[in-house]
């Protein structure tokens, strides 16, 4: 579910330690995509802030350019996107595991060793 934008573009840029208009080149290269409010007003959300702060550590620390950081950014949203779909099938394999144990019924039958036949002397 995407975050509700909470900051204007000069906030957002001084939580993520960059410049405003370093923010609108991501936006334009779609790297963030902020909320906008009727007026066209950005509107960054805490995760907007987050993606921007690792493009910032993708740049600086890595050296990555931003080609790289795309690739990166689209790997990790695919990941995201499988994560949730695996953990959707566990949880619906759960569900179909749950329901076929309460279909069965569950009898406990003792089991006697059979004795050997008595021998004749």
């Amino acid at each position: 579910m995407p975050q509700r934008g909470r900051y204007m573009i000069s906030v957002a840029a001084d939580l993520a330690g960059l410049h405003p208009q370093t923010l609108r080149m991501y936006e334009a290269r779609r790297l963030v995509t902020p909320a906008r409010t009727p007026g066209g007003t950005r509107l960054y959300s805490d995760a907007d802030v987050e993606r921007l702060r690792l493009i910032q550590r993708l740049t600086t620390e890595l050296g990555l350019n931003l080609a790289g950081v795309q690739h990166v950014l689209r790997l990790e949203d695919e990941l995201r996107r499988l994560q949730a779909r695996m953990r959707q099938l566990e949880r619906e394999l759960r569900d179909e595991i749950q329901l076929t144990h309460r279909q069965y019924r569950r009898e406990v039958v003792l089991y006697d060793k059979p004795q050997p036949p008595a021998t004749r002397s």
